[in-house]
């Protein structure tokens, strides 16, 4: 990947920064303090004490006490907590010119935990603060949420828009607000995960949410930051040693959980640490986690839901005066299966569709494996199941500079490496088995952030990122040639506040260019001829001649698209405790590799696809408004929004069968998408909250009126916290409203109603936490269907089971 090349090239471009790095800018103001423990009065060592306005951050020493120097006069928001587990009451304060203020924060195991947010600006804000949609789950809340996929841990998030496509449990992947694909970006630490996920319905994510500080999902102008792509949303796993990961902080921290559950056998442990001394800091984790075929009301076990997931990370950083550097390398091995593939491989001939690709495969394959893609065993031998077994091996260097003087504050640079690998395996009756398809999908991305310093109330960002990329594919499902895609954009992002209002203005111009490995994809046609030739007696030759002159597939020619996309959003206070939200965005997204390349039969949407290379850009004109209410009493959230698209790219079912899967064409239509989220909740008596949610979106083809596939029906949630000390209780009712609003060929799903009940309990010593959850899913056994799986007239989900967690902090 001439991975030495672009560094270097990155070097040129940053050295004349470094060479002009001044000192630290005077600054006028104090705070100090101290942080303990509210039952016994005992000083806390480890606690962090954060200053959301500037992100600064520190953590207390042996005898609880912090200390923030040079800080700007002005009005801010400090916050102390201990590992998500002990939180402290925000305290507001007010700093003067030459001021020294201390505070004192008494810490416990908190009813309601303080909701911030890296991801919404590159700058740590309030969830309630911010002039995007932000849901921010902390490591505290995830633990009780044990599952086997990032998609099964959002599902349920009831008035947030988030719900989860699938194919099976191993598979799920978040839809937000009826957006799913490539217009979901799913980041690790800012930077995106290089899966595959989002191309295909049998595909997942890799991260283990039981690794993760944060997890947060935000919708609006801030997506520009990272993506013109992000339409719908970017969900972003925050780990545990990534979080404020610009100071050096001293002794030594993690965890330790292990997790168990029953109607799919799951079972995980995953452990972290981080050491620090001087100005070196270390950190590890690793992490295991598996699950069998799960079990449904009415049909019993789904065979071949089956999934595995391990990883392993480590890393090391430098924190000096000025600077800091970091390297961290992570490695993920993974298997899930795909329930029914079998049968949907079985609707067309499971020949060798691809002659000269298998021909190449079969030398690098292991021994024996030449007989398994034999063409005519393959036709005798019947297939049992399909497994995906993947591998990413992911490496990061991110540099930055702080506290700089001049316009510039600070700057920050991540470098990443991701190759990811995965063979779709084909087990037969016989005990045989075959790598069907192999996909490769190695990018190496670059991004900069350039930190403004305040000018009066005007702050922001602004930077670079790039990307490039190589993809392959090789076998029965090989739909696309190999292709390189390289990407460029400009960003900024820029904030003006003026205490009661606040504005936002963002931009960002950004290239993609595609080039594919081969124009030319004849031997698809031929090898279908062929196939002609060999039918049984008894079919209609001459209707199958004239079927198959119609699905050439077309020239694989390059592409390049260049557009620009831009926000505004404004913030206005209302009431005491209430704010006024709106955004306005216009977003640029160039078609994706699959939309403009695929062709063949494709068992990940159960569809015989058909790409167009002359699709063009796809624009969207959005508009998000909200009105948001925090007090003592309660909190609410009321989001209605709108986006309507020119050029909106979407699988079109033609009708026709090819290959015993029916066909759909990447086609381009006016369509919009209209919804809305709501979250209420009321604190009756301390410890004691009343919560409520629905969310709603319609999406449609605005052509015919036609709706969209796979879009989740109208939700509801009822239920309630209870807190009693270290004791953390959560029944929920959750509704769905039947979905008859379809796309051609797409069945409707049935309403249901299902019951949740979340459990806790955490026992709290010095540098100690226990942890103890239980969470008992669908109580009643009910039998329902998610109208976004690409499986739901097969599988119902999941029946009632429990699942327990243990988790040991150590700070």
């Amino acid at each position: 990947m001439y991975l030495m090349k672009r560094l270097a090239i990155c070097a040129i471009v940053l050295l004349p920064l470094m060479a002009s790095v001044p000192g630290f800018a005077d600054e006028d103001g104090r705070i100090t303090g101290s942080v303990a423990m509210l039952e016994t009065g005992d000083p806390i060592r480890g606690a962090s004490v954060l200053i959301v306005e500037l992100g600064a951050h520190r953590y207390t020493d042996n005898d609880g006490k912090f200390e923030f120097e040079r800080v700007h006069p002005g009005r801010y928001h400090v916050v102390s907590r201990l590992g998500e587990v002990l939180t402290g009451e925000v305290q507001v304060v007010e700093i003067a010119a030459g001021d020294e203020t201390a505070l004192t924060f008494h810490l416990e195991v908190a009813a309601d935990h303080y909701e911030i947010t890296v991801t919404a600006t590159e700058h740590v804000e309030t969830a309630f603060s911010s002039l995007q949609s932000v849901e921010s789950m902390d490591s505290h809340e995830l633990s009780t949420l044990t599952a086997s996929s990032l998609g099964e841990v959002l599902d349920h998030r009831v008035g947030t828009g988030i719900a989860k496509r699938s194919f099976g449990p191993g598979s799920s992947r978040p839809i937000i607000r009826g957006f799913d694909g490539d217009r979901v970006l799913i980041m690790q630490d800012g930077i995106r995960t290089g899966t595959l996920s989002s191309a295909s319905g049998d595909h997942g994510e890799v991260v283990n949410v039981s690794l993760a500080d944060r997890v947060e999902i935000v919708k609006g102008p801030a997506t520009l930051l990272y993506s013109g792509n992000a339409t719908g949303g970017t969900v972003n796993v925050v780990s545990r040693h990534e979080d404020h990961h610009r100071f050096p902080r001293e002794g030594v921290r993690g965890h330790v959980s292990a997790s168990g559950g029953t109607t799919n056998a799951l079972a995980g442990t995953a452990a972290s640490f981080e050491a620090g001394a001087g100005r070196w800091l270390l950190w590890g984790s690793g992490s295991g986690l598996r699950a069998g075929d799960y079990s449904a009301p009415g049909v019993g076990e789904v065979f071949n839901s089956r999934n595995s997931l391990q990883s392993g990370a480590g890393g090391v950083g430098w924190y000096g005066e000025k600077t800091y550097l970091t390297f961290q390398a992570e490695a993920n091995r993974g298997w899930n299966g795909v329930p029914f593939a079998s049968e949907f491989h079985g609707a067309h001939d499971h020949e060798d569709e691809h002659e000269d690709e298998h021909e190449g495969e079969e030398e690098d394959h292991a021994e024996g494996e030449e007989e398994d893609h034999d063409e005519e065993g393959s036709e005798e031998e019947e297939l049992e199941r399909v497994s995906l077994r993947n591998r990413r091996d992911a490496y990061r260097i991110t540099w930055g500079l702080r506290n700089l003087a001049g316009p510039i504050e600070g700057f920050t640079l991540k470098l990443s490496q991701i190759d990811w690998h995965h063979d779709e395996y084909e087990y037969f009756h016989d005990g045989d088995s075959a790598i069907g398809t192999t996909f490769n999908n190695d990018q190496f991305v670059y991004r900069g952030v350039f930190e403004q310093s305040e000018h009066g109330a005007l702050s922001g960002r602004f930077g670079f990122w790039g990307i490039d990329r190589d993809y392959s594919a090789f076998g029965e499902e090989a739909l696309s040639p190999p292709v390189n895609q390289r990407g460029l954009a400009l960003f900024a992002f820029e904030q003006v506040d003026l205490e009661r209002v606040k504005l936002q203005f963002g931009a960002r111009v950004e290239t993609q260019r595609y080039r594919p490995a081969f124009a030319e994809r004849g031997e698809v046609h031929e090898h279908d001829e062929q196939e002609e030739e060999g039918h049984e007696e008894g079919e209609e030759e001459e209707g199958e001649e004239h079927h198959e002159d119609e699905h050439h597939a077309p020239d694989a020619i390059d592409r390049t698209f260049t557009g620009a996309s831009a926000a505004f959003g404004i913030r206005a206070e209302t009431w005491r405790g209430g704010a006024f939200v709106a955004n306005l965005t216009r977003s640029f997204r160039a078609p994706s590799l699959e939309e403009l390349y695929n062709f063949g039969p494709h068992v990940g949407t159960l569809a015989f696809e058909v790409g167009n290379p002359n699709l063009e850009s796809e624009v969207s004109t959005g508009a998000d408004f909200s009105l948001r209410h925090q007090s003592e009493r309660g909190y609410g959230e009321f989001n209605v929004f709108y986006y309507g698209f020119n050029n909106f790219v979407f699988p079109f079912a033609t009708g026709e069968v090819v290959d015993g899967l029916g066909e759909l064409e990447f086609i381009q239509r006016d369509a919009r998408f209209v919804g809305t989220e709501a979250n209420l909740g009321i604190h009756v008596v301390p410890g004691f909250t009343i919560k409520a949610g629905m969310d709603y979106v319609d999406a449609r083809e605005t052509l015919s009126d036609t709706p969209l596939p796979r879009i989740p029906p109208l939700r509801g949630r009822f239920g309630f916290d209870c807190h009693i000390g270290g004791l953390h209780l959560e029944p929920e009712l959750i509704l769905a409203d039947e979905q008859n609003r379809t796309f051609d060929l797409e069945t409707p799903t049935a309403a249901y109603a299902i019951v949740n009940l979340r459990a806790s309990y955490t026992v709290v010593r010095n540098r100690v936490a226990h942890q103890f959850a239980v969470n008992v899913f669908n109580v009643g056994d009910q039998l329902y269907r998610n109208h976004s799986s690409f499986i739901k007239d097969l599988a119902p989900e999941i029946g009632r089971g429990i699942r327990a967690t243990y988790v040991l902090r150590f700070f």
